[in-house]
């Protein structure tokens, strides 16, 4: 029997050996343009409806909370601030996350790991023809672009939700909700956001090809590959918005500090 902690560096090695193989590939041509308008599609249609409705609730909780909270501290001004950075920053990301793994990531590891035990993937080499190349890097780089709209869809949401349950649910200001994030947010606050859904898109989609075009053991192999996409794809996620967020407070000052 293997040992688990051998087994598990040499997944974790694969995978960084994967994901350097996976970016050796993108300037090759030629670029598969017609996969990756496929793929973009295909990801947006089973991910834009959920990560919407999930967005309300999100927003929603986070303003109900942190409305409450205001007011126990006499902050209430301070509300419409914190919401709306608290969705921008870390809220619309994480949806975005969860949305592109759970929904995207599973989907293109079942496409993948259906076409690895048909030895498609096998029969694509015996041609020349790089797997990678061909069908790895418009999947990538399709997550990632479907990511970022989803980001920005997911905040729009959540703000509109976190207004609504401030203003019309809580009898808050209006003028005080809009003018206090003014006072505190940035652009840049926007453009972090951005950044993690970047990456999140990237490495979501990474680790289902990966998992995907490794999957063993007939059917019941590729839907352990879509168990694992899933729940890898959740650590690595969190575990990356950690250092992201990190490093945004250390370069970027913050306002009204």
């Amino acid at each position: 029997m293997a040992n688990p902690v051998t087994a598990g560096l040499a997944q974790a090695g694969g995978f960084f050996a994967f994901a350097l193989d996976t970016i050796r590939a993108f300037p090759r041509r030629p670029f598969q343009f017609r996969e990756l308008v496929q793929q973009a599609w295909f990801i947006a249609s089973v991910s834009i409806l959920p990560a919407a409705l999930v967005a309300i609730p999100f927003g929603a909780v986070i303003s109900l909370q942190l409305g409450s909270l205001t007011r126990q501290l006499g902050a209430q001004s301070f509300s419409g601030a914190a919401s709306v950075l608290a969705v921008v920053r870390e809220a619309g990301p994480i949806v975005t996350a969860l949305i592109i793994a759970g929904a995207g990531a599973s989907a293109i590891c079942a496409d993948l790991g259906a076409r690895k035990i048909r030895e498609e993937l096998d029969a694509m080499q015996v041609l020349g023809i790089d797997p990678i190349q061909r069908l790895v890097v418009p999947r990538v780089i399709a997550s990632m672009f479907v990511a970022v709209l989803l980001n920005g869809l997911v905040s729009v949401v959540g703000v509109a939700g976190g207004y609504f349950f401030n203003v019309i649910m809580q009898g808050g200001t209006p003028g005080a909700y809009l003018n206090s994030f003014q006072a505190l947010g940035q652009l840049a606050d926007l453009v972090s956001g951005e950044i993690k859904a970047l990456c999140f898109g990237a490495i979501a989609a990474l680790v289902a090809c990966y998992l995907g075009m490794n999957a063993k053991g007939g059917p019941k192999g590729v839907g352990d590959a879509v168990n694992q996409t899933v729940v890898f794809a959740f650590m690595l996620l969190f575990a990356v918005n950690f250092i992201i967020v990190a490093i945004y407070f250390q370069v970027v000052p913050q306002k009204g500090s």
